[in-house]
C-alpha cells in the first residue's frame, strides 16, 4: 500500500502569521449549495486527538479558494454531521 501524501494549505491567522494545516476532507452540502473543508494543524496531524477547524470556502478562477468561518448553528450542526459520517467512513 502506497503513502499517499496527504494535501497541506497555509492560512494566516487575524494577526497575518502563517499556520500550516493539512486538510482531512473536502465535501459539499446539497441543502446550502456550499463547500467545506476541515483541516488539522500539521504539528497535530499525526496525533491521537486533534484540534479540527472548518470553513466554508469559495473556488477561484485561478485554482485559489478564499475560507469563510461558519458562523450560524444550523450550518456548524451540518458540518458537524459531515465530519461524524465521514470520520466514521475513515475507521
Amino acid at each position: 500500500m502506497a503513502l499517499e501524501e496527504k494535501e497541506r494549505i497555509i492560512i494566516p491567522d487575524e494577526n497575518g502569521d502563517e499556520h500550516l494545516f493539512e486538510v482531512l476532507f473536502t465535501f459539499d452540502v446539497d441543502e446550502t449549495e456550499n463547500s467545506y473543508i476541515a483541516v488539522v494543524p500539521a504539528e497535530q496531524a499525526e496525533e491521537e486527538e486533534v484540534e479540527v477547524y472548518a470553513f466554508r470556502f469559495e473556488e477561484q478562477e485561478n485554482e485559489d479558494f478564499t475560507l469563510f468561518p461558519i458562523e450560524s448553528d444550523e450550518e456548524w450542526e451540518l458540518v458537524e454531521e459531515m465530519l461524524n459520517t465521514l470520520a466514521d467512513e475513515e475507521a
